[in-house]
This record gives C-alpha cells, sequence and structure tokens, in this order.
C-alpha cells in the first residue's frame, strides 16, 4: 500500500476511535450534544403532585417531598415506595411505640434469663425444698433470737413494777421512770420485730411457691420466658435477730 493511502487510513482510525470513545463530549449540527442516557440504577421515581400531576424523575422528586413516591425499576416493576415525611405526632407516635417494643423485648429477654437461672439452680423439687428450708432457717433463727429477748425483758420487767408498786400513789423516782419506759420501748420493738420476721417467713414461702410452680412448668418442657411474667426475684436477706437493746 502507498505510502500516502496508509497514512490516510489511520488518520481515519484516530478519527474513529475520537467519536466513539469521546462522543459524550462532541457535538452534532445544530449544537445537541451526544450525552449519554440517564442513569436509571437508582430506580425511576413517580408521584402525583399536589395538582393531581404524575411526575417522573430519576432522582426524588422535589414537589412530592410530602407525599408517597413509588420507585419503579426499568421494567416498570415496583421496587419501593419512599413514604411521606412522619408529621410531628406521627412522629413522636412513633418513638413512643418504638420504646414500648424495646420494653417489652427487654422484659422477655429478663423471662428468659430468670427462667435459664430457675433451672440451673434447681434440678429437682429436691434441691429447690432444700433452698427453701435454708431461707426459712435464718429466719427461724433470728425469731428464736427475738423471744429469747422478749423474755430477757419479761424478766427485767419484774423487779421495776415490784419496785414501782412501793411508790403507788406518788411520783416514781426519774431513775425508775427512765428504767421503765425503756423496758416499754424495747418491748415494742421486739414485738414489732416479730410481726416483720413472721411476714418475712410468709414472704419466703409464697417466693417458693410460685418458683416451685413455674419450674414444674419447666421441667414438664416449657420453654425458658413462654409462660407468663417472670416472678421478682426479691432478694432474701436475713432478719435481724433483734431490735437495738
Amino acid at each position: 500500500m502507498p505510502e500516502s493511502a496508509r497514512s490516510t487510513v489511520n488518520r481515519l482510525g484516530l478519527a474513529c476511535r475520537l467519536v466513539f470513545g469521546l462522543g459524550a463530549g462532541l457535538t452534532v449540527a445544530g449544537g445537541s450534544s451526544l450525552a449519554a442516557p440517564p442513569d436509571t440504577t437508582q430506580g425511576i421515581y413517580t408521584c402525583v403532585d399536589a395538582q393531581g400531576r404524575r411526575l417522573t424523575s430519576d432522582r426524588p422528586i422535589p414537589d412530592c417531598n410530602a407525599r408517597e413516591q413509588r420507585v419503579l425499576n426499568k421494567d416498570g416493576s415496583l421496587r419501593a415506595v419512599k413514604p411521606p415525611p412522619l408529621t410531628a405526632d406521627e412522629r413522636a407516635e412513633k418513638e413512643a411505640a418504638e420504646r414500648q417494643a424495646a420494653v417489652q423485648k427487654a422484659a422477655q429477654a429478663d423471662a428468659v434469663r430468670r427462667d435459664r437461672n430457675l433451672l440451673a439452680r434447681f434440678g429437682n423439687e429436691a434441691d429447690h425444698r432444700k433452698a427453701r428450708e435454708s431461707a426459712l432457717d435464718t429466719v427461724r433463727a433470728a425469731i428464736k433470737t427475738t423471744e429469747v429477748r422478749q423474755a430477757e425483758l419479761t424478766a427485767e420487767r419484774q423487779p421495776l413494777e415490784l419496785e414501782a408498786e412501793f411508790y403507788k400513789g406518788r411520783t416514781l423516782p426519774l431513775r425508775l421512770k427512765q428504767q421503765i419506759d425503756a423496758n416499754d420501748a424495747a418491748v415494742d420493738a421486739q414485738k414489732s420485730l416479730a410481726q416483720n420476721q413472721t411476714q418475712e417467713l410468709a414472704r419466703i414461702n409464697r417466693l417458693y411457691d410460685a418458683e416451685l410452680e413455674r419450674l414444674r412448668r419447666l421441667w414438664a418442657g416449657a420453654q425458658p420466658g413462654t409462660i407468663g411474667p417472670a416472678t421478682a426475684s426479691t432478694a432474701l436477706k436475713p432478719a435481724a435477730a433483734s431490735a437495738p437493746r
């Protein structure tokens, strides 16, 4: 091929590569750009505005910011629905519902945890009965201590009453009056303590009764957290041995 012909072919090849490689930057007659088609990978947005007009765009439509917008695929099928923004009341209601759901979820998780802990602590009724008796024995020992103290106060009271008989109809000496008042206060304190200890025995039994009922259902195959609210695990604190002397 003559050198001039080869040069002409090379120039034509270069021109073709420029046209096809840089076509987006060239213009055609009349000044129209050879722009690439719009990118629809993000979907096609469509909505009906406040005037009832159907609007379509390749990006979210500002005129429908307060209205529902549908996002379509290239073939016209529905990809997603972009809801309108919530009002202040709707947002507050949604947040309240989310908080309530979170509370319920936490309560359920807590019930599951409590049930699993019960199963880990007690393999059978004998284990549970042993734990109950241990808790009750602590309070029973405190009750015995209270009874001993009450007997001591009764014994301390007898000589005070005998001495007070000597002053019958007269003003008691200050020392004797203070001793009698102190004895009265100590007796009242021990009575209140004994009442609290009796209530503590009942509370412990109620707790273990509720636990046992729950455990029986768990031992029978119920899944943790599926048998209603878990019993509150109030700490079992030993009752005080006696009131201040």
